[in-house]
């Protein structure tokens, strides 16, 4: 073409494509921001974003589950939501691309979006007819926005300096949308805190107070976990991308199912209940050997098998099942919950009232079991029924039913690839066998004979128990160190590496040194 030279060929080709992108991104910007607005109303399961990502955690299989949570840890959701954003930008840029030729094809683009938005809020096992309105209109606000921003009017210059009319339109459609995006999420975030009725709490004193946990459980050694761990380190593991918000006026507990007589008690009625302490080690199933995913606390509760004996428990019934404020369903053996255990409607730990990530203002506590089969935060619903009556959300996927914590230990001091000095060197850790105990821990070094540990004090079968060893003649090199421990009953840790996918990870964690 005369006048064009072979170099501006390329950037033509490219800034027809970039800017009906660009576009693209300017109405998915306003069209999320719109849900967003909405959901301020409808309430925040109705957000585009959460929906699509709450369906997505529940069709993502197992292995893939496991996957994230190894992977990223607690960052899991982030990395999540941070991938249905890209997605969307994606998606969005397509069909920007594509409502510069056919603009009714990038409409319904927006528009399929939008079903998809909806049909996931309404997935949700406690979703309300209101939850699928925002990602509708968000559907419908793109489709109007792509269209509108497409045409060729949009296109023609502006007077004054050369900007076109459409990089104005685009700026100020995506600054908009990013406006009332962040302004709606804040709008709903404030209309549904529950920090103030949290404050407002005021927990009784236990019945019977515990006493205090003796200094001998910890042993001194410089980089060991404390025994109790802090409320802000305690790991949580789940899957609500937003953290149900309950205010304790409005909340009321229904236990159910296989019992003579239901029951349905308020937050100031189970404050009213002899309420118990329990200190207690709660663990994750997806913990890995030697992983985080472990913490010990006090908590405080009403009993659970008081409320259970009142309401008549029937024959035949073998599973306890609770429902959270978001649908979550976690099974719990009934046999074990009555068998003597302290299992509680937790209330508080560590010293104060739950914090809202944590299940405020309820959860269960069931010790001798993983958090997938005794832990249900935000509980609202107890139902007493059976396992050939129901599969809980986890079991559905493949879990073990059970959840009977099993055997694990770890090393804490030194570090995986540490270096140390030699000499004498601090070994210590953590090992627990939940509602057994720990009855010894061993070390060996690069797979010499077995070590006896020292064992800190005994808290009880519900704790975890800490060790240590002073490793003597520490030589210079690079040494293996492994632990394992041996439970109440006198099984040992077995060495078979299993991954935590059905029923917990088992095997002997290792750390290698490096003494200098």
């Amino acid at each position: 073409m005369p006048g064009v030279s072979n170099e501006n060929r390329p950037r033509r080709a490219l800034r027809r494509v970039a800017l009906p992108a660009l576009t693209g991104l300017a109405a998915a910007a306003a069209a999320l921001g719109a849900g967003e607005l909405l959901a301020w109303a409808t309430g925040p399961g109705g957000s585009p974003v959460l929906a699509v990502g709450s369906a997505a955690i529940d069709l993502t299989p197992t292995p893939l589950k496991e996957y994230a949570v190894r992977t990223f840890g607690t960052r899991d959701k982030a990395v999540l939501l941070g991938g249905i954003f890209l997605a969307t930008a994606l998606l969005a840029a397509v069909a920007g691309v594509l409502a510069s030729r056919f603009p009714r094809v990038g409409a319904a683009v927006f528009g399929a979006f939008g079903v998809l938005g909806a049909v996931a809020a309404w997935s949700r096992p406690t979703a309300a007819r209101a939850d699928g309105l925002p990602a509708l209109l968000a559907g419908a606000v793109g489709a109007v926005a792509v269209v509108l921003l497409s045409r060729p009017a949009a296109a023609a210059p502006a007077a004054g300096p050369p900007v076109s009319r459409r990089a104005v339109l685009l700026a100020g459609t995506f600054a908009a949308g990013a406006v009332a995006g962040v302004g709606g999420r804040a709008l709903t975030d404030r209309r549904f805190d529950v920090s103030a009725a949290r404050e407002a709490v005021r927990l009784p004193a236990p019945a019977v107070p515990l006493a205090p946990l003796p200094a001998a459980v910890h042993p001194q050694v410089p980089g060991l976990s404390p025994f109790r761990t802090p409320n802000p380190g305690f790991y949580r593991v789940d899957t609500a991308l937003s953290l149900p918000r309950i205010d304790p006026r409005d909340w009321a507990l229904r236990l159910h199912g296989l019992v003579d007589r239901p029951q349905l008690i308020t937050f100031d009625q189970l404050l009213r209940e002899p309420l118990e302490e329990l200190d207690h080690t709660l663990s994750c199933v997806s913990n890995e050997v030697g992983g985080p995913y472990v913490g010990t606390t006090r908590w405080l509760g009403a009993s659970l098998p008081a409320l259970l004996r009142r309401a008549g428990v029937r024959a035949g019934a073998d599973q306890l099942v609770g429902r959270s404020k978001e649908g979550m369903t976690i099974g719990t053996p009934l046999e074990s919950v009555l068998d003597g255990r302290r299992a509680l409607l937790a209330v508080a730990m560590d010293g104060e009232v739950l914090p809202v990530a944590h299940g405020f203002p309820c959860r269960t506590v069931v010790p001798g079991f993983y958090g997938y089969t005794s832990a249900t935060k935000w509980l609202v619903d107890l139902e007493v029924t059976t396992f050939a009556a129901f599969d809980p959300y986890w079991v559905r996927r493949g879990w073990d039913r059970t959840g009977a914590v099993r055997t694990a230990s770890r090393i804490e001091v030194p570090a995986p690839f540490a270096k140390v000095p030699a000499g004498e060197v601090d070994v210590a850790g953590t090992a627990w066998a939940i509602h057994r105990g720990i009855a010894a821990v061993e070390l060996r070094f690069d797979g010499g004979p077995w070590q006896q540990a020292e064992l800190a004090a005994d808290a009880g079968p519900d704790l975890w128990r800490q060790w240590s060893y002073r490793w003597s003649g520490a030589v210079p090199g690079t040494h293996r160190i492994e632990v394992r421990a041996t439970d109440a009953t006198g099984a040992v840790q077995p060495e078979q590496r299993a991954e935590p996918f059905p029923a917990g990870a088992t095997g002997w964690h290792s750390a290698v040194v490096t003494v200098t």
